[in-house]
């Protein structure tokens, strides 16, 4: 057991989804990366079983005032608001046999919210490294990962799966996560863009999202409407079988008349082989090839999945006309960023495009972010 400490300050990266929309649940592959934007929190241990934690909004100079609550009696409910993904990874904690001490906990953050950029996985992270260094324990990071993620599912009530969790407290430089999220096998694959002369961008729409929590369960629900049909325990074992799209349809004959549980299976189907094919480029030393995998991958969200909005959908079509080699929307949908692979050259131009393609519709002016793979969650200051 570590000797325990007094204070220090954790930080817990965003990540950035490179290819693998809702196949995480659906016990398939996910390809994300871990950003250099973080949520940091500085943690100082409390000699009671109370929790205090403040954040710093982006435009404010003040912390914004605490949120309150108690480790005894801790329960889904208890907690609400933004302070509900630090209570809920407390009590998965303490619910996973470890003892959560007092805290008092004051969170800051680069991770654009609301930017499908995982702010909230960053948070979870944050938050369980700190409560486990400082009541003297040690934790796997891949338990760790499915703590946070239960925090977010049974506490907090979003049904998302592994994958941000993951990516915050396995991303490594200069690589992208290959998570197989059956398994939970995880592969380091080298994603070298600046030696061939690659940028990521990804750009903030700002689009305000609609409906998202609704239609993510709802999506996720005919997923598993759809496993259950064919008599899976997961979609990925239509990946395992070498199913085609084709063959898919032709399974589904004569089990349903919704045609939106096709179209979710095949959304999945045909990303996991994406998330493959994306991860041989990768491993070659062939991100160009990335490109027409990004495009592939929005056009199957935009029709098959049905998650993309015009914000991002006009953004994308821009981003091609001007040059990207591809681009993609990322994130739960609804909302959020775009991903464009494109010549280091080109970007300016391109984000230019981006704004004028906004400015021309009335849409919010999006924001631009540096994407480089960065390290995962850990320790920064004692």
């Amino acid at each position: 057991m570590a000797e325990q400490l007094t204070q220090g300050t954790w930080a817990a990266p965003g990540r950035v989804n490179l290819m693998g929309e809702h196949t995480d649940y659906n016990g398939g592959f996910v390809l994300p990366f871990a950003l250099g934007q973080t949520t940091t929190v500085a943690a100082s241990l409390r000699q009671d079983r109370t929790v205090t934690v403040r954040s710093t909004p982006d435009d404010a100079d003040q912390p914004s005032p605490a949120v309150e609550f108690s480790l005894e009696g801790l329960a889904p409910g208890g907690v609400e608001g933004w302070a509900a993904y630090v209570a809920g990874t407390l009590w998965a904690l303490e619910q996973a046999g470890y003892r959560v001490p007092g805290l008092d906990l004051q969170v800051d953050s680069t991770v654009p919210v609301g930017a499908g950029l995982s702010s909230s996985a960053a948070l979870e992270c944050a938050v369980g490294l700190a409560a486990a260094e400082l009541g003297g324990q040690s934790i796997d990071r891949l338990q760790l990962a499915g703590l946070a993620q239960r925090a977010e599912n049974d506490f907090v009530g979003m049904p998302c799966g592994i994958m941000d969790q993951v990516a915050s407290l396995a991303g490594a430089e200069g690589h992208a996560v290959l998570l197989d999220t059956r398994s939970l096998e995880v592969e380091q694959v080298p994603f070298a863009l600046k030696e061939a002369g690659l940028s990521l961008m990804v750009i903030d729409s700002r689009a305000e999202h609609r409906l998202v929590d609704g239609e993510y369960a709802a999506r996720r629900r005919q997923c598993e409407q759809g496993a259950q049909l064919l008599g899976l325990q997961s979609l990925r074992e239509l990946n395992d079988a070498g199913t085609t799209a084709e063959q898919l349809a032709h399974r589904l004959e004569g089990f349903t008349e919704d045609e939106a549980i096709l179209r979710r299976l095949r959304h999945v189907l045909t990303e996991n082989d994406r998330v493959l094919a994306a991860r041989d480029a990768l491993r070659a030393g062939r991100p160009a090839d990335l490109g027409v995998i990004l495009t592939s991958s929005h056009v199957s969200q935009r029709d098959d999945f049905q998650i993309t909005v015009p914000e991002t959908d006009t953004m994308v079509e821009a981003l091609l006309e001007h040059g990207a080699l591809g681009a993609r929307q990322v994130g739960g949908g609804f909302g959020g960023c775009v991903i464009a692979l494109a010549p280091s050259e080109e970007v300016p131009k391109l984000l230019a495009a981006a704004e004028a393609n906004a400015s021309d519709r009335e849409y919010s002016r999006p924001l631009a972010l540096t994407a480089q793979p960065s390290s995962g969650a850990r320790r920064i200051t004692d």
